[in-house]
């Protein structure tokens, strides 16, 4: 007897929390959590960033309090950011190298109390720069392979630091192949690689500019060296040289408006892929709640989700703490 009604009730495995639980695709826990943090001169400080809503520039006696309770709820890595005072700033950078700077002081200080827990270093000159770019800048021009042997130099000084990540953002081609010599000639061949490999002249990063001091300084724009947003196969060709030449993983970034690229790379070279929900994104979020407009919590687990769904295997979001205590309950 054929019944007038379908067979397949799709709704039927949704009908009943319980069940939705047994058939859920994909989830979200601590270990997909890297928590960015940006550090501050100073002693007992903490800084509120006002374009990024509960996130804070915190001095290095502060950022371990930070930490512990990150790992207490279960995070497993930390990526610093800092916001280095505008006296150490200069044309060349030089103050990347410096072993005792803002960066190499966290990473030190962190891996004392906090020894268990993975720190992610941002290999970049901007933070240091005083146009803000970052790389060396001649005639107008960002220079590529003069760059690079300086930035080879900073991931040298923050690995012999302690940290456990090495994260280049700067966008210079064959950088990571470079850096990876460097880093085995020197006795870190454990060290690991975390490119950005597929990061594009986005309009969302200006919060983040804010919190680490160079939407001031920035001159020009960043569009000769990080990607054009219309393109995608460059985007693929751009994590296959950070692959082949040597990283352990790679992030996209943006993260919601390239999820498409997140599956690309993904389905594409099969490697440990990290979404990277940058600042442009958390503060949208934030806006909207703060408004009332948007339920925090379900926004902000539902947009993580998101970054599992398209296949990426981590996420790097200003969230993290947030969603660590929600999983925790």
């Amino acid at each position: 007897m054929t019944s007038s009604y379908p067979s397949s009730r799709l709704r039927r495995v949704r009908s009943s929390e319980w069940s939705r639980n047994l058939v859920r695709e994909n989830r979200v826990t601590v270990n997909d959590l890297i928590w960015p943090l940006f550090i501050n001169d100073g002693h007992s400080d903490i800084e509120a960033i006002p374009s990024m809503p509960g996130v804070f520039r915190y001095s290095v006696d502060k950022v371990i309090e930070q930490v512990k309770l990150a790992k207490s709820l279960g995070i497993s890595c930390v990526a610093l950011f800092p916001n280095t005072p505008a006296d150490r700033r200069s044309d060349d950078g030089k103050e990347a190298l410096n072993s005792d700077n803002l960066m190499n002081r966290a990473i030190k200080a962190i891996k004392d109390a906090v020894p268990d827990i993975g720190i992610a270093a941002d290999v970049a000159l901007d933070p240091y720069t005083s146009h803000g770019q970052d790389g060396l800048v001649k005639d107008g021009l960002i220079l590529n392979d003069e760059t690079i042997e300086i930035l080879v130099q900073q991931a040298l000084v923050q690995a012999k630091s302690g940290a456990d990540i090495i994260a280049p953002s700067d966008m210079m081609d064959g950088r990571v192949d470079a850096i990876r010599y460097g880093l085995d000639l020197d006795g870190f061949e454990n060290t690991q690689i975390m490119s950005y490999a597929v990061k594009y002249a986005s309009a969302f990063y200006g919060p983040f500019r804010d919190a680490v001091g160079s939407s001031g300084t920035l001159k020009g724009d960043k569009k000769t060296y990080q990607l054009d947003p219309a393109n995608a196969q460059e985007g693929l060709r751009e994590a296959e040289q950070d692959i082949s030449e040597g990283a352990d993983s790679i992030i996209i970034k943006p993260g919601m408006p390239y999820l498409d690229m997140i599956t690309r790379v993904k389905e594409t070279f099969q490697m440990p892929t990290y979404a990277y929900q940058v600042s442009g994104e958390y503060s949208m979020v934030m806006a909207a709640v703060e408004n009332g407009w948007l339920d925090k919590d379900a926004v902000m687990m539902e947009s993580l989700l998101s970054f599992k769904r398209a296949g990426a295997d981590g996420i790097w979001t200003y969230f993290a703490l947030d969603v660590a205590k929600h999983l925790n309950g």
